[in-house]
This record gives structure tokens, sequence and C-alpha cells, in this order.
């Protein structure tokens, strides 16, 4: 079938369409991972989004429960060089068309992708409308026009758990090489209980749901974490009352500045339990400590970006999905420290509070996908909460 994506500004892309036979709008942002499609797909900092892949064949391995990070894609629609109606991977449960094409997520392939990126790149985010029924470029265009921006929208509560939730699953990726099959090593199956050392107490923690990935779920429980998932709007002095050891502020999607609530709830608990926040749960704190958000031309996303941690001098490769970012210069430095940044751009990427057990990333550390050298700051983290408890 046919597909067209329509941008706001009147250019127009047509190719083969894929996935559902339906039309969707959304802000149309291009990702540069080369692998973890599925991961992205169902990402919830994506709601609101029309994601361009730049990696030019995607849906070759095509999908399996392990890989996602939600319940459900979170895209709007998807927009690639070339699709792959066939998955040759062992380990795939359902090839990639048939799977956006039951969770209604439209796809427009066989453009030229570079192209589209470029725009982007020169003109910024910009709304669209894409489609694999509709082919008339005029109506999708006032689609794209009609559809409202994502500055001043809180996403993080629509998105978010309804009810509070235990979660006890450790990472995977070591259980998955350990699946029979003649060509993957075998190796023992890794467990909670293997990863964390019996003698060590396990931190009881509170992550806030704005949009919240798997992945960080399992991270957190790999490094030693049991973990209760709570509602974006949940009260702090509930939180307060169930006397964690710490807090996690998760990822989420939308403007930081319409969570108001989240900032009013990270004020409360700043200085009374250690508090550490990724992407969204990053901008949340930047502004409860006086801060100022902006937003970005084109956003940062994808899984290669250099970011410098200004203490050691490394430089982690990271995985980035973000729209807006912390103003580092509407910060009061004498009461924080920056202590990450992006070296594509020089924007804020991390900073630590200098008095109290407070730290955030703007990157994603548990990747999924990604590279793993941020790793280290989930460790930190239970280092901060002992050193607290301690």
């Amino acid at each position: 079938m046919q597909a067209i994506l329509a941008l706001e500004d009147g250019r127009i892309f047509r190719g083969r369409g894929y996935g559902a036979r339906t039309e969707r709008t959304g802000e149309v942002v291009f990702n540069t991972s080369i692998t973890g499609y599925q991961e992205i797909f169902t990402d919830p900092s994506y709601a609101g989004q029309i994601v361009v892949l730049t990696n030019p064949e995607i849906g070759n391995y095509g999908t399996n429960p392990d890989d996602e990070e939600s319940a459900k894609p979170y895209i709007e629609g998807l927009v690639v060089r070339e699709f792959s109606p066939y998955a040759s991977n062992y380990r795939s449960e359902q090839v990639t068309d048939e799977y956006l094409e039951r969770h209604q997520v439209p796809v427009l392939s066989e453009i030229d992708s570079r192209s589209l990126v470029r725009h982007l790149r020169d003109k910024g985010v910009m709304r669209g409308a894409v489609s694999t029924r509709e082919q008339d470029p005029s109506k999708l265009i006032a689609m794209a026009k009609a559809q409202p921006t994502i500055d001043g929208m809180d996403l993080a509560k629509v998105v978010s758990t309804k009810e509070s939730y235990r979660w006890d699953k450790g990472d995977v990726e070591e259980r998955l090489l350990s699946v029979s099959h003649p060509s993957v090593p075998q190796l023992s199956v890794v467990t909670t209980e293997d990863e964390a050392p019996a003698t060590a107490t396990r931190k009881q923690v509170i992550a806030y749901d704005y949009g919240i990935k798997t992945n960080i779920l399992r991270r957190l429980v790999s490094t030693g974490c049991d973990v209760t998932v709570v509602p974006a709007q949940t009260p702090p002095e509930d939180v307060l009352a169930l006397k964690p050891d710490g807090v996690f502020l998760s990822n989420g999607p939308g403007d930081p500045d319409a969570v108001d609530y989240a900032q009013k709830a990270i004020r409360r608990l700043a200085g009374r339990v250690p508090v550490f926040g990724i992407c969204l749960g990053h901008q949340l704190v930047g502004l409860a400590l006086g801060g100022k958000t902006f937003r970005l031309k084109f956003g940062h996303h994808g899984g290669n970006h250099p970011v410098k941690h200004l203490q050691t001098g490394k430089v982690e490769i990271t995985a980035h999905n973000h729209n807006y970012a912390v103003d580092p210069d509407s910060l009061n430095q004498s009461e924080i420290e920056l202590t990450h940044i992006d070296l594509n751009d020089n924007t804020l990427e991390g900073l630590r509070h200098r008095s109290y057990p407070l730290f955030s990333v703007q990157y994603h550390p548990e990747a999924s996908p990604g590279p793993h050298d941020s790793h280290y700051l989930f460790d930190d983290f239970v280092k901060m909460m002992e050193e607290w408890r301690g």
C-alpha cells in the first residue's frame, strides 16, 4: 500500500506503507540508534511523536516480549528508509509489520530518510501527519498544523501507571545468552541473587513513573534494590511514609514545565531522602532547584552521544531521548555542581547537589538500546543510599 508523510511546512514524502492502515499525527523527530527499534517503539518518552530512524533497514530481526520497554508502542508513527516484512532471528516471535499493525502504528518506508533528517536538522522539529490511507497532501498538512505542539503539555500523567506495583525482575541480557540454541554459547543463567551479594542489604527504592522504561527497573533490581513503582502524581508525604532508602525519578514525555506537581514533590523530598533522576526526572530536578529548561532545536535521540564526566575527564558514549534541556546558567552553582556535558552541543547532561544526597543525568544510563558506559550511575545511587543510612 502507498503511504505519505506531510510536514506542517508543506514538505511531502511519499513511499510504501506497512503496519496499520490509518492516519496519525505528532511531532516528527529522528533517532540515530543502530539497533533496538522495538525498545524505541515502546519507550513512553516517545508519546506524541512520529519517529524517523536513520538506520537504513528496520524490522529485519522481528519483535519479542523481552525487548519491550513498556506494555505497548508509544510512537505515533514510524518512518524509515527500508522496512523488512520478514524476520530473521531465532528470538523473534512476531514480524515487525504485524506487531505494529496490531498496535495501530502506521509505517512509511522507501523514502529518502537522509533528506528528511537533514530537513529536520535545518528547520527543527515540526508537526507532521503520516498516513497509510489518506493520500491527499493538503488534508494531511492541515492535520499536521492542527496537531498541538508538546510545549506546555503534561504527558507524564497520561503514560504513568495508575496504581503502585512492585518490580522484582533483574537484567535479562545474560539470560538471553543462556537460551538453548546451537549458535549461542551456553552460559549459566544469571539471577538477581547472583548479581547482588547475599550479604548485602537490599535498598528499598520508590520509583516515580513519569513514563518509566522497563530496563531502568531491571538495572535497579540488579544493582541491589527492591523497587516499588508509584504514579506520577503520588504525594511526597505518601512516599516518605514508606521510609524508602531512596527515590528514583524516571524518564518521560512532554514539557517538564507542565509537570508542576512533580517539581513540588522533589522540593519536599530533597534533603530528606536520596534522589536519583534521569531524563525528564533530571529536568524536573533542575526546575525544582530553581533552574529553567528550554526546547532544543531537534532534540537528542540516539545511542551514540558523547558525554564528558567533568570530574574524571572521561567520555561516555550514551543513549539519549529528550527534546528539552536544563539551562546551566539558571542554576545556583554555589549549591549545585555541574557534573556532565554533551560534547556535541555543550548542553548540560548531569548535576549534583552540593549538600543534599541528590543527583541526576539527562541521558539514559540504563541504555536499552545503547552502550553500557554509564551503568556505574546505578552503583553510585546505591552507594549514596548506603552513606545516607550510615
